[in-house]
């Protein structure tokens, strides 16, 4: 279906929905009762393939199309959505979600101009990455188990799983544009299972962006996230137990940027802070971390897993400093909280799916890299903890209060790094783990692409990055003393 890179088109001839049809629809949901609307058409194809036990134990495609139709009054959302899509069902629709909009603004949609050219290219698309030949996948996988099994006798099992996706989407809106995006994504991970002495522990990497397979093949990529699940699983075979108490940690870079994602990022959402929940609310030009530390967050970074050319309003991606040198610069916005906060657009307003409201997420966030060597930061702890990967985590957005699971760690004893540890756990308080940044290193790193992001119940594909970074006390949970 080659005519999916070109989804305008595409949406056109499938719903035989005319722009004058579009405007009707429109109107009757804005009227003059509301202060904007939209229309979110979206097709999408979803591939995934596991493998375990050395064969493939599951295949599966899944097909989802739909259009969401929105109607926002001032602080009010209506919102209704079908994948039946025809002209009488999307009436319905915008009847019930004009039901919200009894106040408001004073705006007529105005007419659906000429389709906006997207700013951004980030992913060319010549063709669905989801067309790629089973055979190929299968094969992928199998290699995967192959060489994860060949590294190590005591590499007893290996679970690999293969997502490939292609989704087109278009966005009409009352102010008159009409805006349509392909979307690839492509994600690989791999997780090992090692035994010894009846002791079982797992590694986990994997990778992908927004293209097909090929970002999995350029220079194996694949075969090198095998690597790294099987080192770390053999790792955590040998580590002792985690340390506990409050410590330096220093975090590597790359995945670690999880953390500042989740610790931080979350709380500068434009939705927290209008509503004076978030921790950072009301805190523009002010300091909140170490003038060490700058964050970003950058929606168009050339087929990194987190990019959008546009967000799921149609707003062009940006690049948005969110903390220069410890000051807090500004939010991440979507449509309506940039309104009522009479802040600009970021290009931050996304959405899981046509079932789904958009709202403030981030899209590739991470840390700016200071003058510090890796090297420089671990010859600065005398005794420590270098966490190098991250499981699972919980973040407390009204005060920053985290904890984090590290699945890949190490003591740091006299400027060296040693032992691998296990069941060490991160616990502390965002802004207040920024403000003990103490070193920065030269070496930021993005993650591979394997980030997803969850908020009031929708997942989107994120970015995360940090270069080393030295912090001065985090209380580290373990079992050992």
């Amino acid at each position: 279906m080659n005519e999916l890179i070109q989804p305008e088109r595409f949406f056109v001839e499938r719903y035989g929905l005319g722009r004058n049809q579009l405007e009707e629809l429109l109107g009757s949901a804005v009227g003059r009762r509301a202060d904007y609307g939209d229309l979110y058409f979206e097709y999408r194809i979803f591939d995934s393939l596991g493998l375990e036990d050395g064969r493939v134990a599951r295949a599966a495609r899944e097909i989802r199309q739909g259009v969401g139709l929105r109607v926002v009054a001032q602080d009010r959302t209506g919102y209704a959505h079908s994948d039946e899509v025809t002209f009488e069902n999307l009436k319905l629709a915008a009847k019930a979600a004009a039901c919200i909009a009894e106040e408001g603004g004073d705006r007529t949609p105005l007419p659906i101009g000429a389709s906006r050219p997207t700013p951004h290219d980030l992913y060319p698309v010549p063709a669905p990455p989801t067309q790629a030949p089973l055979n190929d996948r299968v094969e992928l996988l199998s290699q995967i188990d192959r060489k994860a099994r060949a590294a190590d006798p005591r590499i007893k099992n290996v679970i690999a799983s293969l997502t490939i996706e292609h989704r087109a989407v278009m966005i009409v809106r009352s102010d008159g544009a009409i805006v349509s995006d392909a979307r690839p994504l492509t994600r690989l991970s791999v997780t090992c299972i090692a035994e010894r002495a009846g002791r079982r522990e797992q590694g986990t990497h994997g990778g992908g962006g927004r293209a097909g397979i090929e970002c999995l093949l350029a220079e194996n990529r694949y075969l090198a996230f095998t690597e790294q699940a099987v080192r770390q699983a053999l790792v955590n075979l040998e580590a002792d137990e985690a340390p506990a108490g409050e410590m330096t940690v220093v975090l590597a870079s790359g995945w670690p940027g999880i953390l500042l994602h989740e610790a931080v990022g979350h709380g500068l959402e434009g939705d927290f802070n209008r509503k004076g929940v978030s921790a950072f609310s009301r805190m523009i030009g002010e300091r909140v971390a170490s003038e060490l530390c700058t964050v970003v967050d950058d929606g168009t970074l050339p087929g990194r897993r987190g990019s959008l050319n546009v967000d799921d309003e149609g707003t062009p991606t940006s690049r948005t400093i969110l903390i220069e040198r410890g000051v807090l610069r500004g939010y991440l916005q979507d449509r309506m909280n940039a309104a009522l906060m009479g802040l600009p657009l970021t290009g931050n307003g996304r959405r899981e799916s046509f079932a789904h409201i958009p709202m403030p997420r981030m899209t590739n966030t991470f840390m700016l890299p200071g003058e510090a060597t890796p090297e420089e930061i671990i010859r600065s702890v005398d005794r420590g903890l270098y966490a190098v990967a991250f499981g699972g985590g919980q973040v407390d957005i009204t005060n920053g209060k985290f904890v984090f699971s590290a699945s890949e760690a190490y003591l740091i004893e006299a400027g060296r790094v040693t032992r691998p540890v296990r069941g060490a756990t991160l616990i502390g308080n965002g802004p207040q783990v920024l403000r003990r940044v103490s070193m920065v290193g030269n070496d930021l790193r993005l993650d591979d692409g394997v980030g997803t992001c969850g908020k009031d119940g929708q997942s989107v594909p994120v970015g995360v990055g940090l270069p080393t970074i030295r912090v001065d006390g985090i209380t580290v949970g373990g079992t050992r003393v």
